[in-house]
């Protein structure tokens, strides 16, 4: 079992995800980051949230509740679209919509 943790710079433990492989911890991890930040982005009326990284399914779900564009694996000028890529101009990027139930 691996896992990965998030901690302040004080040392206190933020959050933590364990995965049987370790980039799964990280990537769960990360993806429960945006979920927070998704939940911020919202709060303030942020339409748009762009990660490097992999959305968790909550996210993706919260996002589609809230009517946010979520992108992921934003990276050389490609991304994956999982929540309103109606904002986006199809003409100006390559669109990459995931495939989430």
């Amino acid at each position: 079992m691996h896992a990965a943790g998030l901690f302040d710079v004080t040392g206190r433990l933020e959050l933590s995800a364990e995965d049987v492989g370790r980039h799964n911890a990280v990537d769960k991890l990360i993806g429960r980051m945006l979920l927070e930040i998704v939940q911020k982005a919202f709060l303030v009326g942020i339409p748009l949230v762009a990660a490097v990284s992999a959305p968790s399914s909550l996210a993706i779900d919260l996002a589609r509740e809230a009517g946010m564009t979520l992108l992921g694996f934003v990276r050389e000028g490609r991304f994956n679209s999982y929540a309103h890529d109606e904002r986006l101009r199809p003409h100006d990027v390559t669109i990459e919509t995931a495939r989430h139930p």
